[in-house]
């Protein structure tokens, strides 16, 4: 059986939300480790639907985490419509990418023909 070994997250916070963290950490008599160690286990306990509850504030019995909420199907079909426009429009900037890639092979193939690529040149007028 694999032995389970445990891996190091790294990230960075920005110093007021670092110092914010300390401040929780203090409170709370936890270090930094600890707080992010009890947070992903929660994340991952719940498969990622974690909701922050400020205290005091109580949530009904009826209430879903996370929402559910009902989309038109309107709403999903202009959704996959600009997918498949995407997905189209991509494969349509591969190729012209291919053409001009091509393009620039057959220019540096003719060794014989001299060529003045336009951009050299608006650049020594600079």
């Amino acid at each position: 059986m694999p032995e389970n070994k445990d891996k190091i997250v790294s990230f960075r916070v920005s110093e007021d939300t670092f110092e914010t963290l300390s401040r929780i950490g203090d409170e709370r008599d936890a270090s930094l480790s600890e707080i992010f160690r009890e947070y992903v286990d929660m994340l991952v306990k719940h498969d990622g639907a974690v909701e922050l509850v400020p205290e005091g504030r109580g949530t009904d019995g009826d209430e879903e985490f996370p929402p559910k909420v009902e989309v038109p199907k309107q709403v999903l079909r202009e959704q996959e419509r600009l997918e498949l426009e995407n997905e189209h429009l991509r494969e349509q900037l591969e190729e012209h990418k291919e053409y001009i890639n091509k393009l620039k092979d057959r220019i540096e193939a003719e060794d014989d023909v001299e060529h003045v690529m336009l951009g050299n040149v608006d650049a020594e007028y600079r």
